[in-house]
């Protein structure tokens, strides 16, 4: 899988959030694809502390970045002195993935902290080390408004679909007032490798896959063939973010496949994959307002920075599945 075919002899990366989800899959295709690039990976790691909801405050996990041969650097994006220690490297790209992805968390304080004013920080770092940069948007910008979700039209119904709509406007005013250079990456349903320790925020597609390794009936919804979202398989959003290290300019963008899928179709494809045939177990949804549909219109990511997905559902799920396997083995099946 290599994108882009520049000189990045003797560049240097940084990638915040390393020790998660996408961030650690970005650092590994940089080392088996451009050896040459000098990678920083930088993350808070895990702490242990949790949300009042009951979910982890950091999901970077050192098992992660397993076999990771670059420079790693346990730091706070929040914490001004630890910034400062990435002043000393000359940096050329950044790939901003850290922040608080937990749609659940209520503490509005914490998370405009993490999400809005440390990337003003980062921003600030950029501009200093003249480095492009390339961020980690969502489509939780979107919030209620209809599909297809559209750049330009949102609605974000949680404070942190409201701080990632705030990193995208302060991108744009970086990039205007300081011709700096700026991507926005609108994340969809993203599911692969290493989400695992995301633990109840890992996508359905793990979550399900797991439930029917353990030999119980996937959990779903009533009526789950009618909840539709756009499922992206990880292989395809390290190709948006490589891919935009070589657009012609700064915007933000989506990142999914543009075919909404159901949470039937996850569960029917893995009981095929994995040859099994259990019931599935229906339960009431317990939430008062819940997004039925998302679908990302991807048209000016296709145009502006030659995006194409190349995973659907059925062809994600099959490359994933030894990967479940391999999690259940090894962190499930004897906890």
């Amino acid at each position: 899988m290599k994108y882009i075919n520049s000189k990045l002899r003797n560049k240097t990366v940084l990638i915040t959030g390393a020790a998660g989800f996408i961030g650690s899959n970005l650092a590994f295709y940089f080392q088996e694809n451009h050896p040459e690039v000098h990678v920083i990976a930088f993350d808070i790691f895990r702490t242990g502390e949790r949300f009042e909801n009951g979910n982890l405050k950091s999901f970077g996990h050192f098992k992660n970045l397993t076999g990771f041969k670059g420079e790693i650097i346990s730091g706070d994006i929040t914490k001004k002195e630890d910034l400062a220690r990435l002043e000393n490297y000359d940096i050329n790209y950044i790939f901003h993935e850290a922040a608080i992805s937990d749609t659940t968390v209520s503490d509005q304080e914490i998370m405009i902290k993490t999400n809005v004013n440390a990337f003003i920080d980062l921003l600030e770092l950029a501009k200093r080390k003249d480095a492009r940069m390339i961020y980690a948007s969502s489509g939780a910008t979107y919030g209620s408004t209809p599909s297809p979700q559209t750049v330009g039209i949102e609605n974000p119904q949680n404070v942190y679909g409201f701080s990632k709509l705030a990193m995208d406007n302060i991108a744009a005013e970086y990039a205007r007032k300081y011709s700096m250079f700026i991507i926005g990456l609108r994340y969809f349903n993203v599911y692969g490798k290493n989400e695992y320790f995301k633990e109840k925020t890992a996508s359905m597609v793990l979550q399900l896959g797991l439930q029917i390794l353990s030999g119980k009936m996937p959990r779903l919804f009533f009526n789950s063939d009618k909840i539709l979202r756009d499922f992206i398989y990880i292989e395809d959003v390290i190709q948006a973010n490589i891919l935009s290290m070589v657009a012609d300019k700064s915007g933000v963008y989506n990142v999914g496949t543009g075919k909404p899928r159901s949470f039937q179709d996850i569960a029917d494809i893995l009981q095929k994959g994995l040859e099994t045939d259990y019931k599935i177990n229906y339960f009431e949804n317990p939430y008062k307002a819940y997004q039925m549909h998302t679908q990302a219109d991807i048209a000016s990511t296709r145009e502006e920075i030659g995006f194409d997905p190349k995973f659907s559902l059925e062809k994600g799920i099959k490359d994933y599945l030894p990967e479940i396997k391999r999690v259940y083995e090894g962190e499930v099946k004897n906890v």
